[in-house]
């Protein structure tokens, strides 16, 4: 893939992000009782103007003319597809075939409402940890509980950000274990 500006070839694969979120990935397959699901990406990509200097052009505070676009004032966009779905059908079997007590569910969006209501209605106490984002009205009142434990990476360097995560996931491991005694 190459930048719409530069024309440079670029590898996200070797990007920071990239890099960070497989080992945590990795690290995360290796945890009992976690199950990560991972979208397919997407066969339709596309090169976006960066959302604050798209709206510097459409206010006239950005002359095009006289201040041209730069490499980095573009993103790719990109559409995971297929992952919520998967974790729908996980959270609706593990529940009704009662082999969990609670879930803790970390996602940034409303795509689990009826999930989670599927889940409580059960009897399993649903957790959403929504990555420090705001979440619709309409999901808040479908979960027994709500906790962001993510940690902005400018505040952390990877590795940390890593044994942070970890952290999180041997307390969620603890607090099930504890609701089970």
């Amino acid at each position: 893939m190459h930048n719409p500006i530069s024309k440079k070839a670029v590898d996200f694969s070797k990007s920071n992000e990239a890099i960070f979120r497989t080992e945590l990935h990795q690290r995360l397959l290796k945890k009992r009782k976690l199950a990560l699901r991972l979208g397919d990406l997407s066969q339709t990509v596309e090169w976006i103007i960066k959302p604050d200097i798209e709206q510097a052009i459409l206010k006239g505070k950005r002359d095009l003319s006289k201040s041209p676009l730069q490499e980095n004032d573009v993103i790719i966009n990109t559409r995971q597809k297929g992952v919520d779905m998967r974790i729908g059908i996980d959270i609706t079997t593990l529940a009704l075939k009662k082999q969990v007590n609670q879930i803790v569910l970390i996602a940034g969006d409303s795509d689990f409402v009826p999930a989670a209501k599927l889940a409580r209605r059960e009897g399993v106490d649903f957790i959403l940890d929504p990555i420090h984002q705001n979440i619709p009205d309409q999901l808040n009142e479908h979960i027994d509980g709500l906790r962001s434990t993510y940690f902005h990476k400018k505040k952390h360097d990877d590795l940390q950000e890593i044994i942070l995560a970890e952290a999180v996931l041997n307390r969620v491991k603890m607090g099930k274990e504890s609701l089970q005694a």
